[in-house]
């Protein structure tokens, strides 16, 4: 119990300060357009994980573990290192380096959009942009990457905690698939990304209307509630700006129209007003 509990501990020790850094400036889990990458997240977290199992091992082995002869024991506490937890560690860096490749390259030879990254330092980034597309939709195919993924973490974190003085759980080798497989997958959804049009924002000032996105083109054109309207030429990269026609409502559906794609629809509401400022108190028994 002594051990689980100095394990924990440290897992804390280790964990707690990167976990605290990337929610005040996650710029290193977060991809070209600024959200946040799910296979660079999952990556450091495998990483952040087999470093504490090692670290782990070592102050045991060289304390309550009798030193050398802990680590020259037949199984010893590193057996299943190269079998079963390099092929866990593999296959997120693989799909990490394999989508950045794709996607790189699709957005060169414009098969891919993507929507213009956040001002740096920001801020936080909500953690559901990592089972999200471009366009804040949930994506199936991230959700079961990232399910899949923290369910093996944990089941790596509890065996080792029920024998620390064992080494790394003795998991079966085909383990590895539940990261691998996910992995893949992940990869082919990159590569067979549609490239629709995304809409980021949308602001209104004084009857114009502003759109903001990413892979709209020269055709771009906005829908406001499925009807389109005589678009302007972007005044910058990503944005299309149009009139609005009189007698618009207050809240409405916004689309963009590129290449023949549509992007998922953007609900625009007016901002609320801001609250009239209180009435000074008048002293008491005046008039």
């Amino acid at each position: 119990m002594a051990s689980a509990l100095l394990a924990l501990a440290l897992l804390a020790a280790m964990a707690g300060p990167i976990a605290a850094r990337l929610r005040r400036r996650p710029g290193l889990v977060t991809g070209r357009d600024g959200r946040l990458s799910t296979s660079t997240t999952l990556a450091l977290a495998w990483t952040v994980i087999l470093v504490w199992l090692l670290t782990t091992i070592l102050l045991y082995g060289l304390t309550a573990g009798g030193g050398t002869r802990y680590f020259t024991a037949d199984p010893g506490p590193l057996s299943s290192l190269t079998t079963v937890y390099l092929p866990l560690l593999g296959g997120p860096y693989v799909a990490l380096i394999a989508a950045k490749a794709v996607v790189g390259i699709r957005l060169e030879n414009g098969s891919l959009a993507k929507p213009a990254a956040p001002p740096t330092g920001s801020g936080k980034r909500p953690l559901r942009e990592l089972i999200a597309n471009d366009s804040g939709r949930t994506d199936l195919v991230d959700l079961q990457y990232v399910a899949l993924s923290a369910v093996t973490m944990l089941y790596v974190v509890l065996f080792f905690l029920s024998d620390v003085g064992g080494g790394l759980p003795r998991l079966p080798e085909e383990i590895w698939a539940l990261t691998g497989a996910p992995a893949g997958a992940y990869l082919v959804n990159k590569m067979a990304t549609r490239a629709n049009p995304v809409v980021t924002g949308v602001s209104v000032a004084d009857g114009v209307l502003t759109v903001r996105g990413g892979g709209f083109g020269g055709d771009a054109r906005i829908e406001v509630d499925a009807v389109a309207l005589p678009t302007a030429s972007d005044p910058g990269p990503g944005v299309l700006t149009a009139a609005l026609p009189a007698g618009a409502p207050a809240a409405f559906s916004v689309a963009v129209i590129a290449h023949g794609l549509r992007s998922d629809p953007f609900l625009y509401g007016p901002p609320p007003a801001a609250a009239a400022p209180a009435a000074p108190a008048r002293p008491a028994g005046s008039a």
